[in-house]
This record gives C-alpha cells, sequence and structure tokens, in this order.
C-alpha cells in the first residue's frame, strides 16, 4: 500500500473495540498505524468497509495479485499467539486458512469468507448443529501442538477458585456449584490432548467459497473435545426470550453431537459443567452474584447425566 492510497479506521470503529482499560486505549490508539504497516508489508490494498469484531478490527483486502483476503488485527497477547499457533496447526481444515500473521503486531492475514452469513442464518436447527459436528470432527482430528494452554491446568484452576466464590452465590446455586465441582473432578484426571477451538458458536461458523462452512476466530487449546460443546449447545436460544423448548434444544443438540463425535455422555457433560463453572466464575469477577439463567437452562437439560 503505497503513500498514494491513504489508509484510515473510522472513528466508530475504534470506539466499538474500545473498553476503556489504559493499555487497551493505548493499542486502539497505534492500530491505525499497526494496519497501515501490515497492509505495506503484505503489500495489500483496502477492498471494503472497515469492522469491528468481539476481539479487534477486520480490514477486507486484496492480495497483490488481486486475491481477496482479510486483515485481522488483535491485541498482541497470549490468546492471539495462541489463534495463530492453532490456525496453523489445523491448515485450513474445518477452519478459515491464515495466510500469513505477524504475532509481535497482532496481525493476521486470513482467506476472505463472507462474514454476512453465519451458521445463524440455517432455519433447521439439526442441520445447523450437524454443521457444527462435522466442523468438530475435523478440528479435533488434529493433536494439540506444543505452546498453547492445557485443559488440565485451566480445570485445576477453576477447581482452586470454587471455594472463594461460593460465598457470593445463594445456597441454591451454591448446590449446584458443588455438583459441578464433583463432576469435574471425576474427569480431571483425563484432560485430553486434543485441539480445541474453544469458542464454536453458530456465529463463529460461517460460508465460505472453498468449503460450504468454516469455522472463525478459535481460542485454541489441548484437551477433551466435551470440553468444546457448550458454545453449540447455547447458540441463539440464551438470546432470544421468545425461545419455550430451550431444553429440548439443548438436549437434542448435545445427543446429535456426542452420537456424532462418539463421546461419552457422562464424561461429555461432566466438561460441560466445566464450561458452566468457568463462566460462571467470570461472572462472579464481573460482580454478578447468581448463576445465569443460561448455564442453569443447560445444566438442567443435561441433569441425568450427572454425577
Amino acid at each position: 500500500m503505497g503513500p498514494e492510497q491513504p489508509f484510515v479506521i473510522p472513528v466508530e470503529v475504534l470506539g466499538g473495540i474500545e473498553s476503556g482499560d489504559d493499555t487497551d486505549r493505548e493499542w486502539v490508539r497505534q492500530l491505525p498505524s499497526v494496519a497501515r504497516d501490515l497492509l505495506q508489508k503484505w503489500d495489500l490494498r483496502p477492498a471494503g468497509a472497515v469492522r469491528a469484531g468481539e476481539a479487534g478490527v477486520l480490514v477486507p483486502v486484496r492480495r497483490a495479485d488481486g486475491t481477496p483476503a482479510a486483515l485481522k488485527l488483535q491485541m498482541p497477547k497470549p490468546e492471539t499467539g495462541a489463534a495463530i499457533i492453532g490456525l496453523v496447526a489445523w491448515n485450513g481444515r474445518g477452519t478459515v486458512r491464515l495466510l500469513d500473521s505477524d504475532a509481535d503486531q497482532g496481525g493476521m492475514l486470513l482467506e476472505r469468507l463472507h462474514a454476512d452469513r453465519s451458521l445463524d442464518a440455517v432455519a433447521d436447527d439439526d442441520t445447523a448443529v450437524r454443521i457444527v459436528g462435522g466442523l468438530f470432527a475435523r478440528l479435533h482430528g488434529v493433536p494439540g501442538p506444543d505452546g498453547l494452554p492445557r485443559l488440565g491446568t485451566i480445570a485445576a484452576g477453576m477447581l482452586a477458585d470454587v471455594p472463594a466464590a461460593r460465598p457470593v452465590l445463594d445456597s441454591g446455586d451454591r448446590t449446584r456449584l458443588d455438583r459441578w465441582t464433583r463432576q469435574i473432578a471425576e474427569v480431571e484426571a483425563e484432560p485430553g490432548d486434543r485441539l480445541l477451538h474453544w469458542d464454536l458458536h453458530y456465529g463463529n461458523v460461517l460460508a465460505a467459497d472453498r468449503e460450504p462452512w468454516l469455522a472463525i476466530d478459535p481460542e485454541p487449546l489441548i484437551g477433551d473435545p466435551g470440553f468444546d460443546l457448550w458454545p453449540a449447545l447455547d447458540s441463539g436460544w440464551s438470546a432470544d426470550d421468545s425461545v419455550s423448548d430451550a431444553p429440548r434444544i439443548v438436549r437434542r443438540r448435545f445427543d446429535i453431537l456426542t452420537e456424532m463425535l462418539d463421546l461419552d455422555r457422562s464424561h461429555a457433560a461432566a466438561w460441560t459443567a466445566a464450561r458452566l463453572l468457568q463462566n460462571t466464575l467470570w461472572d462472579i469477577e464481573d460482580g454478578h452474584h447468581a448463576i445465569s439463567a443460561s448455564a442453569k437452562t443447560v445444566d438442567d437439560a443435561l441433569a441425568s447425566f450427572s454425577v
């Protein structure tokens, strides 16, 4: 990108990713300069509206040969490095393909997908969850590479945090928390060695040209496939107050995914409980004093598999 083609990130996009934290604010301030540097480094031309996402900014671009691509910019931190490691290991197998990266600047050059068409657009839920199951099967087929967080360490840390979290909750929520702790203790010794996505909800599956659907925005770690199910179980209904049959949806999705992935259901339910515990601990850190309604719905739907 030459000086004759000035590039700016709209103020409203930058405002959409600024959290108010001083470190975050400084990163946002430097982001336009970083974008210009990577556009020049990889010989890219902006080719569409810049978008703000949950984790950063996405710039539609074209490469020197005219190939469409996307420049993703995230704050340089361990999670960004983990995403790069995971995408390299998958090499496009079920995921968006990583074309180039600069971990020091938080930049990833990705193949262009159809950002306006996610799996949320698929009306038939059985079809949607089977697409997720097919992606999981491919993602989990890759052994975990070095340099990623491990589920065993994460689980041990969560269990260590439970005693401090219990007093914040009422007696009913403490009972639920204690049951999750027992479930996790049953499987903690076998944390698994597969490469997990960690955030494969319907919105993180986009239509593509290379394949019908591909996963995006992984937060890779190494562990048991059962720990990867919760985002798909929770997708859609938890943000829609008009949904009245959420427990049935959760059970149906759980049945399909565990069958497709050949998972022991009690084992998978225990690792799903670990996700519910993780989310609850994060909520408590953010000042909440109760287990979320959606977490209770998922938990109750899978109650028959609890220890």
